[in-house]
């Protein structure tokens, strides 16, 4: 195959055990009984120079995993699996990057090929299942239940994360509901929205893969298997997004008696203050004849007058049943 590539990471299995091998032994390939994976980056020209030409790799797949076409979807071309799958990416001083990335496969009975452009969560979670917890892959059957795995355990994480975050709001809110901001809750539903716009579409992919006639049988289990995964962590994507929607409607509803009880008793102040504002603009006017004009008890008289059309007021909304005690 002419120069190797450039691999992040390049591991052969041999009977399930991984053997880390360098650039220079990937200019061969591997011996029978021996499955290979790459992690290649796509930003590498020498990568993508080394996709190009190939040639124990189909076509369609090596024009997969070079394009630039980002909708998550499913290929079989000449007994290989290639997909288009989206990950969430990582920074280099953050796991959880918030934004969400494209993981290209081509998946062969002894090759596996995963690509991206930019960091992804999913590859190291791969690595460290191989590297540390000796995690055997022995056919393409196990390659790909351990790339799709690793996506659906990163998001499980996010989303079990997410789920005690909105319990820890809701014993807020019920503990101190006039101090809750419920601006709070519009990263969680932005981040629940994406993770289930990701999952289900992936989840798509894999039905369609199943009615595949061209799938190879010995991948049909572990699509089936995956289909199933995705399907469970959706359900559970949707279930916090249920959760979280009545938490901003509990919260809202909160808000809205707040308002409405403040808007009540400024609505009774201004009731009350009413009748003596009227008393004392009809005193204040500067004309003659006005009573108790010439009296020396004249201001205590219009006092008192303010002060009693309050009182009937008051007597009045009770008579009317519209005060709360």
């Amino acid at each position: 195959m002419g120069l190797g590539p450039t691999a992040i990471w390049a591991i052969d299995f041999e009977d399930g055990i991984p053997v880390p091998c360098g650039d220079s032994d990937l200019t061969v390939m591997p011996q029978a009984g021996t499955f290979r994976w790459l992690h290649l980056s796509l930003a590498d020209q020498i990568n993508r120079e080394w996709i190009r030409t190939a040639d124990s790799l189909p076509a369609g797949l090596r024009t997969m995993l070079l394009g630039a076409e980002e909708h998550q979807r499913a290929l079989v071309e000449e007994g290989y699996l290639g997909c288009v799958l989206h990950d969430v990416e990582r920074d280099f001083d953050r796991l959880d990057a918030e934004r969400t990335g494209v993981l290209r496969m081509a998946l062969g009975p002894s090759l596996m090929v995963t690509a991206r452009h930019h960091p992804l969560r999913s590859a190291d979670i791969v690595r460290r299942h191989v590297e540390r917890d000796r995690i055997p892959v022995r056919s393409a059957a196990d390659a790909l239940d351990l790339a799709v795995s690793a996506i659906v355990e990163n998001i499980g994480g996010v989303a079990s994360a997410q789920a005690r975050q909105i319990e820890e709001f809701e014993d807020e809110l019920l503990d101190h509901a006039e101090r809750f901001d419920h601006r709070r809750l519009i990263g969680i539903r932005q981040r629940v929205v994406q993770f289930h716009r990701l999952l289900s579409g992936m989840r798509n992919v894999f039905k369609r893969m199943e009615q595949d006639a061209d799938l190879p049988a010995l991948l049909l289990p572990t699509v089936e298997k995956l289909a199933q995964q995705l399907s469970a962590i959706d359900d559970e994507m949707l279930s916090i997004h249920s959760q979280l929607r009545l938490l901003r409607e509990e919260a809202d509803l909160q808000a809205a008696q707040r308002t409405n009880q403040n808007l009540y008793v400024l609505s009774i102040l201004s009731a009350l203050l009413l009748p003596a504002t009227l008393v004392t603009g009809f005193f204040g006017m500067n004309t003659g004849g006005l009573p108790f004009a010439h009296s020396g008890y004249g201001t205590a008289l219009a006092a008192l007058l303010g002060v009693a059309s309050s009182g009937g007021v008051y007597a009045m909304l009770r008579a009317m049943g519209l005060h709360r005690s």
